[in-house]
């Protein structure tokens, strides 16, 4: 089967032909991928950024984390799975022996190691991965779409970690996946109003306009205070949720945060970031990082899938075979796409 992997630590990922996995262990199933979607983390190990030098040690490795797929095997002791069964993949794997897993907290696993990261992913036809990091896709949903669910985790983990309340309004500084999923949530909170700002991403923000949000911004196009001022003219924000990586927009989330008021990282940044903390604390600003989300949340992000699946669907701007990927990385990476969804499988049509 083809495989997109990551075999060095240097810049680029190889498409090869490897063996199809070994039958489940105990615990384990076997998955037949239907669809995996390109998202940062995959971009940052292909350029082989700082931030991802630690999976060195586990070289050579399929990457991938964002995928679904349907049962094709089971091993000993699973049950609840039936061949067949959409799922979709929570992509941590907790070891089950550090204390935290032992008490029962399995988000504070001290030694988790990631699918698609430090072990095989989704650009594969098949992978293995363990029973207990699948999550049941109800019927009805698209396997395309039941692939966003770890993206859209993330968003709603951000949002969650905001405190985004009925009547807020929310900045979201980054149009791509995840900050249309935190828009969408902010939505579903309550938001009175959610502003989405990039910069050169027009065909994101228009991804944003068929799902229903109107106060969009480029500052490509308008510049910093020319695009938010508008907004500002009705006060200043209550949530900012930076979703960009960008350090630069720190500093203007911090300004545009209301006394009071909550910034929320989600992006991954490859350097420190230097924050005026004097002015942070004389109004009362808090400053909240945002990662995965608890394994609890995730069928409650199964059941926004299940009845916002229309407009889901629009975050899905391109498709191609594996045989493509890099093509699709290239899409993603100059932010002509949102989501990128790859087919490991079988051909598309």
């Amino acid at each position: 089967m083809k495989s997109l992997r990551k075999l060095r630590p240097a810049p680029g990922l190889e498409l090869q032909e490897v063996a199809p996995p070994a039958a489940p262990a105990p615990g384990e199933v076997l998955l037949d991928v239907e669809w995996t979607g390109v998202c940062g983390t995959d971009l940052h190990i292909d350029e082989w950024t700082s931030s991802y030098h630690f999976l060195a040690a586990a070289l050579p490795v399929a990457v991938g984390h964002e995928f679904s797929g349907r049962v094709a095997a089971c091993g000993a002791g699973v049950s609840g799975l039936a061949a067949g069964q959409l799922v979709a993949v929570r992509p941590s794997v907790v070891c089950g022996s550090c204390a935290a897993c032992l008490a029962g907290e399995p988000d504070g696993c001290v030694t988790r190691r990631g699918i698609g990261v430090l072990r095989d992913g989704g650009f594969a036809a098949q992978v293995l991965v363990p029973a207990r990091n699948c999550v049941s896709i109800p019927a009805g949903v698209d396997a395309e779409v039941a692939a966003l669910a770890e993206p859209l985790t993330v968003s709603h983990e951000a949002v969650r970690t905001g405190g985004v309340r009925a009547g807020d309004r929310v900045l979201v500084l980054g149009p791509g996946n995840i900050g249309q999923g935190i828009a969408l949530f902010a939505r579903a909170a309550g938001a009175s109003q959610v502003v989405v700002a990039g910069h050169g991403d027009a065909a994101r923000l228009a991804v944003l306009r068929r799902m229903g949000f109107e106060d969009l911004v480029d500052f490509a196009e308008q510049g910093v205070d020319e695009g938010l001022a508008p907004f500002l003219a009705q006060g200043k924000f209550d949530v900012v949720i930076e979703a960009t990586g960008a350090a630069a927009v720190v500093g203007l989330a911090l300004r545009v945060l209301k006394t009071h008021g909550v910034l929320v990282i989600t992006g991954i940044h490859a350097a420190p970031v230097a924050i005026d903390l004097t002015a942070l604390l004389r109004q009362h600003q808090q400053i909240r990082g945002s990662y995965r989300a608890p394994e609890q949340d995730w069928p409650e992000v199964v059941a926004f899938m299940r009845t916002h699946q229309d407009t889901l669907r629009h975050m899905i701007t391109h498709r191609v075979a594996i045989e493509r990927a890099h093509e699709g990385f290239a899409l993603a990476r100059n932010r002509q796409a949102t989501k990128v969804m790859v087919r490991p499988g079988e051909a598309l049509a």
